[in-house]
């Protein structure tokens, strides 16, 4: 059987997601069409051998809807006859492209694609999609969740009280993402990685100085009377400091079978192993990550304490918490570079942002295996294994 392999990974700078940030005034097509056109520069690969360019994005509509992937391509410069689509798998939906991308070439149905996504926070507000007044789930999730379902906010405090993660805890974890952070950006850990943007050279939120007295003094992001009444058990610890904020950036990875790899004359940064993706309690949406990461790890082979690097998606640290929690696995090998909490979420990148942290990380660090997980709205979770070759 074929092996799919990554020969390169970049993406933007993550600017805030607010009309003021730093990419705000960037058209989505365009932070996209940056990535895969600096994708295509830093890999020197011929963009006609390009049999598919898959992205990710969350909220498609207005500036971000008609595939938006397959206008990023055309602006970038891409060949007309490279075709592209846009995926939907909520907050995983570039880790999403990139299991279809190294699937196809693992099949034989591609020999060279890219996986990629976008999200202009800034420009395309989250729920966008939905007008007001509209139903998004109907009336048979109604009766089969007659309470009805919660925003990812309320999952994330419920996730907080049943794992008894506490505030402080929370907000000790934030604090280790922006400090994380910030070291690899001092210490260029991210250059190899980040494609600056029309005089944007690095990531907007994070912030070196923060610590856990400045978050401690923040107010919980969503609490709600209607909600504290029927969830008891919330303490209302998650705040806009122990979450992750909103945000604008796109990201790529170029994905290809290894002996075409070969044939080029290009090294892969990585192989990519297993994957797995699944389904959880849409009510703890963001629990998937857990039976993600014990799927993946059986069909893979692997143990846990095979794996070098975790890059788990840190949409709240609650949720990052838990898992650790569950897993058992070691928080000194979990974002090494910082997570989204430092760094940002820009939903429909993220997967494939993580993925080009990941494999530049296990590079510098001579990492053999690494894992990579999300959490996704609707209780989704993807999982995949890279391995080092």
């Amino acid at each position: 059987m074929r092996d799919a392999v990554v020969v390169e990974a970049v993406r933007t700078p993550i600017g805030k997601g607010k009309p003021n940030g730093a990419l705000a005034h960037v058209h989505p097509v365009e932070l996209l069409a940056h990535t895969l056109r600096t994708l295509v520069e830093r890999s020197g690969v011929d963009p006609e051998l390009i049999d598919d360019v898959i992205g990710g994005t969350v909220d498609q509509v207005g500036e971000q809807a008609m595939n938006t992937t397959r206008y990023a391509a055309l602006s970038a410069g891409l060949p007309e006859s490279v075709p592209a689509t846009t995926v939907d798998r909520q907050c995983g939906s570039s880790q999403q492209a990139v299991h279809f991308a190294a699937q196809g070439v693992i099949s034989g149905a591609y020999d060279i694609a890219v996986a990629c996504g976008v999200e202009s926070m800034s420009r395309v507000p989250m729920w966008s999609n939905v007008p007001e007044g509209k139903d998004p789930f109907g009336p048979g999730i109604a009766a089969r969740y007659p309470e009805g379902l919660v925003p990812q906010g309320i999952s994330a405090e419920l996730i907080a009280a049943k794992w008894s993660v506490t505030r402080e805890q929370m907000d000790a974890f934030a604090v280790s993402s922006h400090r994380r952070a910030a070291t690899a950006w001092d210490a260029g850990l991210f250059d190899a990685e980040v494609a600056p943007l029309e005089g944007v050279t690095r990531d907007e939120c994070v912030r070196p100085g923060t610590s856990t007295e400045v978050l401690a003094g923040l107010r919980p992001a969503y609490h709600d009377p209607v909600f504290a009444e029927r969830f008891p058990q919330i303490e209302w610890n998650v705040t806009a400091g122990n979450a992750s904020p909103v945000n604008d950036g796109a990201s790529a990875v170029l994905v290809m079978a290894g002996e075409t790899a070969a044939r080029l004359g290009l090294r892969p940064l990585a192989r990519l192993h297993s994957f797995a993706v699944t389904g959880s309690d849409p009510l703890l949406m963001l629990t998937g990550v857990v039976p993600a990461t014990e799927k993946v790890l059986r069909r893979a082979g692997l143990s846990l304490d095979d794996i070098d690097l975790f890059e788990v998606n840190e949409a709240f640290s609650s949720v990052v918490l838990a898992w650790q929690q569950e897993t058992g696995a070691d928080l000194d090998k979990v974002n090494v570079h910082g997570g989204a909490v430092a760094l940002g979420h820009p939903l429909g990148a993220s997967g494939t942002r993580l993925t080009t942290t990941l494999v530049h990380a296990m590079r510098e660090r001579g990492a053999r295996y690494a894992l990579q997980t999300m959490c996704e709205a609707g209780g989704l979770a993807n999982a995949m294994i890279l391995e080092r070759i």
